[in-house]
């Protein structure tokens, strides 16, 4: 079997993967009519097809409580550093502290270690300035961060948010290589 055959063949391996990058398509072009989600779909199997990648469906599993609960404290997250920013750039006296803080994830996944660097950095205040795959290390540069307390403080925010993305998303090996449950109770 030649090497495009056999990622023909796999391309079901990729749905997540396809289907999200439709969803992109279709918001690039602003709209959603049966032709631009089909063009989203033919674009988005041509690109697994000619860059191959590992399939999504082995780490990712869609739990819909968990992620409901993960985009409301998100959206909270977002407003919260929004508000915290405009204060620092209205307010009269000289700028914030600000310091590059450590925070060593739960999980090894590389897919979770880089949507946490994403989502952390999306959160006004913050931003990631390095990622370390091997020891699943994130360096954040953080605005008005500068005590010991407030420096745990977003260590905590981090690993938090961390946590609940691989309860709304992670598969259950990945959410239990990073010691949680998959049940909300436990971890």
């Amino acid at each position: 079997m030649t090497r495009f055959a056999h990622r023909l063949r796999d391309l079901p391996s990729h749905i997540l993967g396809i289907i999200g990058g439709a969803l992109a398509w279709c918001l690039l072009w602003g709209e959603f009519s049966v032709l631009s989600i089909l063009g989203g779909l033919l674009l988005g199997a041509a690109v697994y097809v000619m860059f191959p990648a590992p399939p999504l469906s082995r780490e990712v599993t869609l739990r819909p409580v968990s992620a409901l609960v993960f985009l409301v404290v998100f959206a909270k997250d977002l407003v919260a550093g929004s508000i915290q920013v405009a204060r620092y750039a209205l307010r009269p006296s000289g700028s914030p502290g600000s310091s590059v803080i450590a925070v060593q994830l739960r999980s090894r996944s590389d897919l979770f270690l880089s949507f946490t660097g994403i989502l952390a950095t999306l959160i006004p205040g913050s931003v990631v300035v390095e990622a370390q795959r091997a020891t699943g290390t994130l360096f954040f540069h953080a605005i008005g961060v500068t005590t010991k307390k407030q420096i745990e403080a977003q260590r905590a925010s981090i690993l938090r948010q961390e946590k609940r993305l691989l309860r709304a998303f992670a598969s259950r090996d990945i959410l239990e290589s990073a010691g949680y449950s998959a049940k909300r109770g436990r971890g």
